[in-house]
């Protein structure tokens, strides 16, 4: 409400460019509208989490700077709701719904992105991500929270535009054991999903920290490498999966690729310091596309398909995964004109 602050049920109704809402009395919405939000102008903002106890919520802002906070049943429905209001503010500007389309599927993270800083601000009580007990299958689990809130709080926070690269960067934060998962829903999906699909965009599927999240990671790991080889152009970076050549798991990584000379070095998002922990020279390599129909000979464990490989002249087999076919040609086209 706008003048007592209170929350009441309401009836709505979206149209071309207008979103009217109707009293309920009796269990049934009265004749005519008890007010409209007028759509043209407006900006929406969807995870709304300005409520701490309020999750489900969508904001609306009028052009004249009026707020509407409208309260979701379920965070499907929210987002469901969302996604409709969106595209009746910009029905009439295609560019713009093109665009949002675009930033739907997007993924592209934030290339100085740190992964200790995320939990940092993760824990902050006061505008962290909220901890709260759940209970699965009878057990009850404290201080945890959900796969879809999780989403939202990066989305909120501007770590990630969209729920697909909010997805991507809380499997990073898991695969780096910085978060892990706790109930049945969740730990199933690390057993038996891909590697894309391990963790869950979920309101039933429960994560919680990692106690190793609060480890300092030893020096001792810290390779060295010649500060030559750092010095060339950075031609291309981004985030790819890497998989080990020791335990042949799949970690996500930053790889910078430099030119004069010719490098393709590789950064762990989860170290705050600016080095890579592994890279190699390009000279000589050998750099191809993998067949997406079963999985290649050398390659272990869940693969999502997107695979390239690089073979160093020294015979060293480096196996890389892209998030799209798009992206991988990219990369293996920034990478040959330097072999």
């Amino acid at each position: 409400g706008h003048i007592v602050r209170n929350w009441k049920v309401r009836w709505f109704v979206l149209l071309q460019d207008k979103l009217l809402y109707y009293k309920i009395e009796g269990g049934k919405k009265e004749p005519s509208p008890k007010g409209r939000i007028l759509l043209d102008g407006c900006t929406i903002t969807c995870p709304c989490l300005e409520y701490e106890n309020r999750p489900l919520l969508i904001k609306l802002k009028t052009k004249t700077n009026t707020d509407y906070f409208l309260e979701c049943c379920s965070r499907e429905e929210r987002d469901s709701w969302a996604l409709d209001i969106t595209g009746a503010i910009h029905a009439g500007h295609p560019v713009q719904v093109q665009e949002l389309h675009r930033m739907k599927n997007s993924f592209k993270l934030l290339e100085n992105i740190s992964l200790h800083q995320i939990v940092e601000r993760m824990c902050v009580s006061s505008t962290g991500i909220r901890l709260t007990r759940n209970l699965e299958q009878g057990n009850r689990y404290k201080e945890t929270f959900t796969g879809s809130a999780l989403v939202d709080w990066l989305i909120s926070n501007s770590f990630a535009v969209s729920r697909f690269e909010a997805v991507t960067l809380a499997s990073m934060l898991m695969e780096e054991n910085f978060i892990k998962p706790v109930g049945a829903r969740s730990t199933e999906a690390t057993r038996y999903s891909d590697l894309s699909e391990q963790f869950l965009d979920d309101s039933t599927a429960l994560y919680m920290f990692a106690e190793s999240s609060k480890k300092n990671i030893s020096s001792k790991e810290e390779l060295q490498f010649n500060i030559s080889e750092l010095s060339g152009t950075i031609v291309k970076q981004g985030f790819l999966v890497k998989q080990g050549h020791k335990r042949k798991n799949w970690k996500v990584r930053r790889f910078v690729l430099r030119a004069d000379p010719a490098f393709l070095h590789y950064y762990d998002p989860t170290k705050e310091e600016n080095r890579p922990v592994g890279g190699f020279s390009l000279r000589g390599c050998l750099v191809s596309a993998l067949e997406d129909n079963g999985v290649p000979a050398g390659v272990k464990g869940n693969v999502q398909g997107n695979l390239f490989k690089i073979i160093t002249k020294n015979d060293i087999h480096y196996y890389i995964q892209a998030s799209s076919k798009t992206e991988r040609a990219q990369w293996i086209e920034a990478i040959k004109p330097l072999t």
